[in-house]
């Protein structure tokens, strides 16, 4: 029996299916050889602080930095009764070996090892890599499956990553909440990231724009331009003298121009691009390419950074261009031929993942929610580009002279459209010598300021400086934005009050990615296996110390932009707001307290004693309580006491009300009907 150990739940009915385990059990499948089991994300996580020694549960400067020896797992609260599933499955006698089938990944791989190492599996264990979930993809790799030790080195490049958070994060996290006495909270990849956001901002903010007059000639051939700004005088004395005099060709250059089809996507570019065309952010695009990739099978493994392809994959270009021929015509004509652009068959720049592109599963289009379509036709269209012809034209330039400046007009011929849908067109050729008789225009212009970074032109910053994957971006930015670092303004981002404040408070190393940067580049040495974990994360506990250091040593003023006037009534410290998904709530601005309510009072069923009025629910000292806003009158609200419902009430009405009765109403009925009045 070989144990079976998917990511999701998601995954491992796709597993058992495939692998013919269709004993449905509670948390795992079982047949055929096969137990196929799952985690729900990370079954345990690194320990807190407070697990090491008891003393660093409180939050002062004198438990920081907090360096364990060496940082150990714990399992989590939530998902404890599922990894008591398969602690259980892996000490079966029957079982005699275990196969990693989480992600092919990163992430994936530090979710799997976790578990076998918490439960001490000494067993042979296997690693199952695919990139696709269709039902061959999960067969070959099942042929295909090779030692957990020929993925050691991204293992401990996943431990690594998880490790420096922990030290990095908990302690800089740490030592600015103490002491600023606020939930302020700095990381290696997110810090830098949030500056990116600041520094657009503040040159669009510091931008003065200026008004320009901007002068072009419209001659039968297109329109010249002239390339340097004019005051409205000089335009208007130019346009005059152009009025009178044709433009004169004085030079001619000419270029053929061949754009070869776009490379597949990879996670990075296709959350650009879906941000740029449908405002979606990057989450929204990870979570709806997640779908399409394990529900639907229709797309390869999302998270990959590669956009090349491996050359094994061009005997299967004719299924996958069949597959998509319900969505495109042009797909099933092309696939009679299916030869792809060359340059995107490279071995040496696939990595773990080749790609994005569609799987051999044929496409039904109405199973598909709206984002899911939205991405399914980005990644499509890309694919079928790359079995067209080359884009060739003929860009010629011209030099053109007239009342003593120099014009430039370009005109463009579509010698061969290729992949691009345009049409062929020719332009009449022009010699040195030749004349164009034109109308002179002059347009108001005004410079523009930079645009705010959008969340596509954030994720290609940080591809560009190496901060995060493209498997964690997604989460970063959001992050951020639940945090009340970032916001998003229209389709741009800014930063917050608190976000500003927050890089002004934070050490200079962590705001520029060029620290993270060196650390993601050691990230890729270890799984390469040219550096070690042990020589990383020692660098990482001195850069650590050096940071916490540099906070205490701090004189720079902070103020909490959203503390309130408000008071805590457990400590005595001021509340601040704090926006969740269930609305704006008042917490304690003290990191030791753990007070918190509702911003606005909730408004109850419950009827006040004296006047009969609804009552709202505030927040004390001892717990929740019934206050009437009419009268002033509060009220305890009893624990464990279920109240019924208006629609319970009527139902107990109708049947104990004698309905059958002309006249006037049941006992029963007239005390249920005092007692709700009294509620």
């Amino acid at each position: 029996m070989k144990l079976v150990l998917a990511e999701k739940p998601s995954v491992g009915k796709e597993l058992a299916r495939v692998l013919g385990a269709t004993k449905k059990q509670e948390g795992y499948f079982e047949g055929a050889g096969y137990l196929v089991t799952w985690s729900l994300g990370h079954l345990l996580t690194l320990k807190m602080p407070e697990d090491y020694h008891p003393e660093w549960a409180q939050w002062t400067f004198d438990t920081l930095p907090m360096m364990p020896e060496s940082l150990g797992i714990t399992p989590l609260r939530e998902t404890r009764r599922q990894l008591n599933v398969v602690a259980k499955l892996a000490k079966r006698a029957d079982v005699e070996a275990a196969i990693i089938g989480t992600d092919a990944g990163r992430e994936g791989e530090l979710v799997a090892r976790y578990i076998f190492d918490y439960l001490k599996f000494e067993k042979p264990l296997l690693r199952l890599w695919i990139s696709s979930q269709t039902d061959a993809a999960i067969r070959a790799g099942f042929e295909d499956l090779k030692p957990a030790s020929a993925y050691e080195n991204l293992y401990q490049a996943a431990l690594a990553r998880a490790e420096a958070d922990w030290l990095v994060g908990l302690n800089v996290s740490r030592a600015l909440t103490v002491k600023y006495q606020d939930s302020l909270a700095a990381g290696r990849v997110q810090t830098p990231t949030l500056a990116f956001v600041a520094q657009q901002a503040r040159q669009r903010a510091a931008f003065v724009p200026q008004a320009y007059r901007q002068l072009s000639v419209t001659t039968p051939q297109g329109t010249a331009k002239l390339a340097r700004r004019l005051s409205q005088a000089e335009a208007d004395q130019l346009a005059e003298a152009l009025a009178d005099q044709a433009l004169v060709v004085t030079a001619v250059a000419q270029q053929d121009v061949v754009e070869t089809p776009p490379l597949p996507y990879d996670l990075n570019t296709l959350q650009q691009a879906a941000s740029d065309q449908f405002d979606l952010s990057p989450k929204q695009t990870l979570n709806g390419l997640q779908q399409l990739y394990e529900r639907e099978k229709l797309v390869t493994y999302p998270r990959t950074d590669s956009r090349y392809l491996t050359q094994d994959l061009a005997a299967t270009m004719p299924r996958r261009l069949q597959a998509i021929g319900g969505y495109s015509k042009t797909a099933a004509q092309l696939a009679r031929n299916a030869v792809a652009t060359p340059g995107v068959y490279d071995d040496a720049k696939v990595r773990d993942h080749y790609g994005l592109i569609p799987t051999e599963e044929p496409v039904n289009l109405s199973h598909l929610s709206a984002t899911e379509l939205k991405l399914y036709r980005l990644i499509a269209d890309r694919f079928i580009d790359l079995f067209k012809p080359d884009y060739r034209a003929t860009v010629t330039t011209y030099t053109l002279a007239g009342a003593g400046e120099t014009f430039t007009l370009t005109t463009t011929a579509v010698v061969a459209p290729g992949f691009k849908d345009v049409a062929t067109s020719q332009a009449a050729p022009l010699a040195v010598g030749d004349t164009l008789a034109g109308t002179a225009a002059v347009a108001v212009r005004t410079t523009q300021a930079p645009p705010l970074l959008s969340e596509s032109a954030l994720l290609g910053r940080m591809d560009q400086h190496g901060l995060g994957t493209p498997a964690t971006r997604a989460d970063i930015i959001e992050k951020l934005q639940k945090s009340q670092l970032m916001q998003k303004v229209g389709r741009g981002l800014s930063v917050t009050a608190k976000g500003n404040q927050l890089l002004e408070l934070v050490n200079p190393a962590l705001v520029t990615p060029d620290l993270t940067a060196k650390w993601e580049a050691a990230l890729a040495g270890i799984e390469a296996g040219t550096v070690t974990r042990a020589t990383f994360i020692a660098d990482i506990k001195a850069t650590t110390t050096d940071l916490v250091q540099e906070i205490r040593r701090s004189d720079v003023a902070y103020r909490n932009p959203n503390l309130t006037q408000k008071r805590c009534p457990t400590c005595g410290s001021r509340l601040a707001e704090k926006a969740t998904k269930n609305g704006v709530r008042l917490v304690c601005s003290n990191p030791t307290c753990s007070y918190s309510r509702a911003k606005d009072a909730r408004l109850s069923n419950h009827r006040c004693g004296q006047c009969h009025k609804k009552m709202v629910v505030l927040q004390g000292a001892k717990g929740e309580y019934f206050k009437c806003q009419n009268c002033g009158n509060t009220e305890p609200i009893k624990k464990g006491a279920k109240r019924s419902s208006k629609r319970e009430d009527a139902k107990l009405l109708k049947q104990y009300s004698g309905q059958d009765q002309d006249a006037g109403e049941s006992p029963l009925a007239l005390a249920l009907k005092a007692a709700m009045n009294k509620q």
